[in-house]
């Protein structure tokens, strides 16, 4: 099959490009490299830099399938520049979909986040919670997903969005570099690297074992081997939405030690106040994807993610 992948240059999307490659498939990367990079992109891939409000320039029949990652996702950024996540997220997604819907492609897999549920009442999180954002960012997303569910009603679009939850971990060449970092575990790996002086923990006095937040971790190739099996499972005039998690919850102290095991370095860390917004506990139900996508993670071990982070992070850090 043809896929085109818009995001492929970032961490996510150049991961699910190596393994749309890997399984035989013709890929194309679409990413203006705005926040991705071009050594992210996997060999084998045709690479088209450009934004996704262009792509009915190109985009044809000829594709079976848009996996789309491109988005701007940035929390905090979100938060004092709404504008631009409202422009991109939104605007360039209504584009590409309408992209789509004129070049005959009818198959698509939409790039979707936890965010979406903002304080969740329950846990571990369902499909059928209540969606109330806490930032621009996740409302955004929900307005796309919103606006695929329309897409597939009235149109016939086969879809599936997929709310990812905390991914971390690398796939061989591919991992995370983010500029600037956000991440947990990228960051505390940058301290055992000397990179930083201390890691800060923002709050330790939430209602959790160890006082500090807990969040769902996913190895970004499990995440990836979802997408493929989302592909396979998108039905025609039908928009499924599936979180994407382990169910299992790993408090900051513990991402911290972990490090600190894997790495053999010390990571010293300093207590913050607690940011705004954020939840004590953030766990997926990933029932539906299991359910509907065939889907069983298997890399869900906290060791085995940090160091596959970590032989990443050395990587990247010799390069440059």
């Amino acid at each position: 099959m043809k896929y085109l992948v818009t995001g492929g240059a970032g961490y996510v999307g150049s991961v699910v490009a190596q393994h749309l490659l890997e399984a035989g498939h013709e890929v194309t990367v679409l990413d203006n490299l705005s926040t991705g990079f071009r050594a992210g992109v996997p060999a084998g891939a045709v690479f088209v830099e450009g934004d996704i409000r262009d792509a009915a320039k190109w985009l044809d029949a000829s594709y079976d399938a848009v996996l789309h990652f491109a988005a701007s996702s940035q929390v905090g950024e979100s938060v004092v520049k709404p504008e631009k996540y409202w422009e991109n997220n939104v605007g360039g997604t209504m584009a590409l979909i309408g992209a789509m819907r004129e070049a005959g492609v009818r198959r698509l897999v939409f790039s979707s986040t936890a965010a979406t549920y903002g304080e969740p009442e329950q846990i571990p999180i369902v499909e059928t919670a209540q969606t109330r954002p806490t930032n621009p960012y996740g409302a955004t997303k929900l307005a796309v997903d919103h606006m695929i569910t329309g897409e597939a009603a009235a149109h016939g679009l086969a879809a599936v969005s997929l709310r990812y939850f905390n991914v971390a971990g690398a796939y061989g060449e591919f991992g995370e570099r983010h500029d600037p970092e956000s991440h947990l575990i990228p960051l505390v790996l940058q301290v055992a690297q000397g990179r930083r002086d201390a890691i800060s923990v923002f709050g330790d006095d939430y209602p959790t074992p160890d006082g500090t937040c807990v969040r769902d971790y996913i190895h970004v190739a499990d995440l990836a081997e979802a997408h493929l099996l989302a592909v396979k499972a998108a039905q025609p005039g039908e928009h499924l939405i599936c979180n994407l998690g382990n169910g299992t919850g790993f408090s900051v102290r513990e991402v911290i030690e972990t490090v600190r095991a894997v790495t053999g370095h010390p990571v010293p860390e300093v207590v913050a106040p607690r940011r705004g917004g954020d939840p004590a506990v953030l766990v997926a139900s990933a029932a539906t994807a299991r359910e509907k996508l065939g889907w069983n993670p298997s890399r869900a071990d906290l060791t085995g993610i940090v160091a596959d982070a970590w032989e990443f992070a050395q990587k990247i850090t010799k390069e440059q």
